[in-house]
């Protein structure tokens, strides 16, 4: 089976990547791994999602899967963007950001807004590659449902008439982080 190092120790991510690229044996921090803490300090999720690969692709000597996420809300230019694990500060949480955004709608129509996330598959050699996914929502103020993290349960999806903190199932469907990993699943053979 295929090693392949997992850039993240959040649970919840290791378990849905996981999910989805199964057939690879999966590694991450949780296994004993030390790796360099990256500044993501690039103005695009592929930048720092590209920066993060190689850096612990290098680091851990094995092909690295990390990935740059976050919600874009229109309204507010796009904020959080790349900003959405820290949208209310160096100490943030999902309670706090969740806060700070709903303060920051209020009053404002337009409450449209998209989960990105950028999956990049690097190799120790430098070689890399990014696939993209989006999934377009609206933003709720009262939150619903008790499954998901960050802005799951204020991500509303018309289409069935649920946040993401009340559907589980389905968003692992449809997520952005799966729209990037079955691009990344339909290649990855490919590049390893």
């Amino acid at each position: 089976m295929k090693k392949l190092f997992l850039a993240t120790g959040n649970k919840k991510k290791i378990k849905e990547i996981s999910e989805i690229l199964d057939g690879y044996e999966i590694l991450s921090i949780n296994d004993g791994y030390t790796i360099p803490d990256v500044v993501e300090d690039k103005d695009t999720f592929e930048g720092n999602s590209q920066k993060k690969a190689l850096e612990i692709a290098k680091a851990v000597g094995m092909p690295v899967i990390a990935d740059d996420s976050g919600l874009c809300v229109n309204a507010l230019g796009g904020a959080p963007g790349i900003y959405s694990a820290r949208y209310s500060g160096e100490n943030a949480t999902d309670k706090t950001n969740n806060i700070k955004l709903i303060r920051e709608l209020k009053g404002k129509e337009d409450k449209s807004a998209k989960f990105v996330c950028v999956i990049t598959l690097a190799k120790p050699n430098g070689e890399y590659h990014s696939f993209r996914g989006e999934v377009e929502g609206v933003i709720v103020e009262k939150p619903g449902g008790t499954d998901g993290f960050g802005y799951d349960p204020h991500f509303y999806i018309e289409k069935y008439g649920k946040t993401f903190a009340e559907i589980p199932e389905i968003k692992k469907e449809i997520s952005h982080r799966a729209k990037a990993l079955k691009k990344l699943q339909a290649e990855i053979d490919r590049y390893l």
